[in-house]
C-alpha cells in the first residue's frame, strides 16, 4: 500500500512537470510569434523618392494624403489618415505621418477656391507638410477682393491657410539661352525632337503660334512657334529651321553645360536649379505641386511652386535636377536680390501635349 501511494505521488509530480514544460513551450511559442518590428524607412535620393511616391500613391490610392521628400533625413514622408494605411506605407520603405485631412477633402477645398475665389494675384496648392491648402495673395489683392478671399478661406476652416506676399505675380517675359521675337525676350527651355525633327520648348506666354524666334534681337530666325498654350497651360513648341540636330543641354553660364537625358516629375522637398538669360543659374527647393496661379492674363493650373528666384527675361527657361528636365519658367513674384517665389510648367505634360521627346 505504501509502495502504491509513493508511485501515485511520483506520477502526479511527473504529470505536473509535463504540464509545466508544455506551458513553458507555449509561452516560448507565443513570444516567438510576437509581431515583427516595422521596417526602417529607406534612405533615398530625390529621384528614388519621386519614384517611390508614385508607387505608393498608385498602390494605396485614397489612403494617402500627399507626400514630400525630407532632404535632411533623405526619406520619403507619406501622409495617411489611419494606422492601417500607416503600416502599409512603412512596409514600402517610407515614413508614415498620420494627418487630419484626406486628399479628397483638400481637393474639395481647392474646388471651392476655384469656384469662389479666382482672383488675379492669388495662387493655391496642397502643402503636404502642413496638410492644408495654402492660399497666397500678392500685394495687388486688397479691398473687396481681399474681403471676398478672406470670407472663402474662413469658410473652409482648418483645411486652408492664407498667406500674403509683398511681391506681385507676373509672367517673366521681357530662360537657358536668350531667345527673341517681336514680342520680347524669353529663354529657351529644353531642346526636343518631334517626329525626328529638332525643336525646343519654352513658355506659352512668350509668344503666339506662327511667331519667329532668333538668338539675338533682330537677328536671323532660327525657328517658328508651332503651338502655344496660355493661359490654362504655359508651354510652347518652336521648330528649328533646317535639319541641324540640337542635343538637349542647359547653359550653366560658367563655360559648361548640363546634359539633359530625360524628363521627370517634381517632388516637394526636391532641390532644383533654374537657368535663364537674365539671372543665369539659380537654385532652390520645390515647395508645392499642382499649383493654381491666377495671373492678370488668366489662370494656369498644375504648376510647380519653388523658392527659386527669377526675373523678366527668364520666362521659358530650364528647371532641372541633374540630368532631368523638370519644368519651364512661368512666372512668380520677387527677384534675385530679395528672393521670391517662382512657378514652373511641368515638362512631362508639355512633352506629352506635343508628342515630343528630350533631344
Amino acid at each position: 500500500m505504501k509502495h502504491r501511494r509513493i508511485t501515485k505521488r511520483r506520477t502526479a509530480i511527473a504529470g505536473a512537470g509535463v504540464a509545466a514544460a508544455v506551458a513553458a513551450a507555449l509561452t516560448l511559442q507565443n513570444a516567438d510569434a510576437s509581431p515583427a518590428p516595422a521596417p526602417s524607412p529607406e534612405l533615398l535620393s530625390a529621384p528614388a523618392a519621386t519614384k517611390l511616391a508614385s508607387q505608393v500613391a498608385s498602390d494605396l490610392g485614397a489612403d494617402t494624403a500627399g507626400s514630400y521628400y525630407d532632404t535632411e533625413a533623405k526619406k520619403l514622408v507619406v501622409n495617411v489618415v489611419d494606422k492601417a494605411a500607416a503600416d502599409k506605407v512603412r512596409a514600402k520603405g517610407a515614413v508614415a505621418k498620420i494627418v487630419q485631412h484626406t486628399l479628397s477633402e483638400l481637393n474639395s477645398a481647392r474646388e471651392t477656391l476655384a469656384d469662389k475665389a479666382t482672383i488675379p494675384g492669388t495662387s493655391w496648392s496642397v502643402d503636404p507638410r502642413s496638410n492644408k491648402v495654402v492660399v497666397t495673395a500678392d500685394r495687388t489683392v486688397k479691398g473687396a477682393a481681399l474681403n471676398r478671399l478672406n470670407t472663402v478661406v474662413d469658410g473652409l476652416g482648418s483645411k486652408v491657410e492664407l498667406e500674403r506676399t509683398a511681391g506681385e505675380y507676373r509672367t517673366f517675359i521681357a530662360g537657358g539661352d536668350a531667345i527673341h521675337s517681336g514680342g520680347g525676350r524669353c529663354s529657351l527651355g529644353f531642346n526636343v525632337t518631334v517626329g525626328g525633327e529638332s525643336a525646343f520648348i519654352t513658355a506659352g506666354h512668350c509668344g503666339k503660334k506662327g511667331s519667329e524666334w532668333s538668338e539675338s534681337a533682330g537677328g536671323t530666325a532660327i525657328g517658328t512657334m508651332q503651338d502655344s498654350q496660355f493661359p490654362g497651360n504655359d508651354f510652347a513648341l518652336v521648330k528649328y529651321s533646317g535639319s541641324t540636330q540640337h542635343p538637349s543641354a542647359v547653359d550653366l553660364y560658367n563655360g559648361s553645360t548640363q546634359s539633359i537625358a530625360k524628363a521627370g516629375e517634381a517632388t516637394v522637398g526636391q532641390k532644383v536649379q533654374r537657368s535663364g538669360s537674365t539671372t543665369q543659374v539659380q537654385d532652390g527647393e520645390v515647395t508645392g505641386l499642382n499649383e493654381t496661379v491666377n495671373y492678370s492674363e488668366g489662370t494656369v493650373e498644375g504648376l510647380i511652386k519653388t523658392t527659386v528666384c527669377a526675373e523678366p527675361g527668364d520666362s521659358g527657361g530650364s528647371l532641372f535636377a541633374g540630368d532631368t528636365a523638370v519644368g519651364l519658367t512661368s512666372g512668380g513674384s520677387g527677384d534675385c536680390s530679395s528672393g521670391g517665389t517662382t512657378f514652373f510648367q511641368p515638362v512631362p505634360e508639355a512633352l506629352e501635349a506635343f508628342g515630343a521627346e528630350i533631344g
